[in-house]
Order: structure tokens, then C-alpha cells, then sequence
């Protein structure tokens, strides 16, 4: 069982984030890193700021492990068009 904490940056984005999408969000993150071994959507990032990122749906949620999860950041990902390269 790991703790959960949440920076006060992660938390002020999540109550930008439509009350649907904030749900899935804090869903997730309960449900997924209580235990990263078995979770399905944490991915390990390299040469990033954050050590990890978890999918849920449009957004990313950034987070170190150290024993204890700290998030740090809430992003949304956009769709690409033909302007984003």
C-alpha cells in the first residue's frame, strides 16, 4: 500500500479539469497507485522531469515514487493536427 500525496500545483489543476474528467482522474489514481506493481496504464519515463505518468484518458498524471507517491502535475494531451510538427 502506498500513500498518496498530492502537491498543492497537481491539486489547483484538477479543480480546473471538468468535474467529470476530475473524477475519472482521482478514480484512477486510487485505484492504480495503491499498488504499482500491478498497475495496467503507469508507464516509467526517461530523460523526463517526472519519474512517472499515468493514462487516463485525455490527461497524464506525473508522479515520483519514492517510497510514497507524490503528484506533481496534471496535464491534458490535445489531438494532433496537421500544425503540430
Amino acid at each position: 500500500m502506498n500513500t498518496i500525496n498530492w502537491l498543492p500545483k497537481a491539486l489547483r489543476q484538477l479543480r480546473r479539469i471538468d468535474a467529470h474528467a476530475g473524477k475519472q482522474i482521482r478514480t484512477a489514481v486510487s485505484a492504480e497507485l495503491v499498488d504499482l506493481a500491478s498497475a495496467r496504464n503507469v508507464k516509467a519515463l526517461t530523460n523526463h522531469e517526472y519519474g512517472y505518468r499515468l493514462r487516463v484518458g485525455h490527461y497524464r498524471v506525473f508522479f515520483d515514487f519514492d517510497g510514497a507517491v507524490r503528484i506533481v502535475s496534471i496535464e491534458e494531451v490535445r489531438k494532433r493536427d496537421e500544425r503540430t510538427y
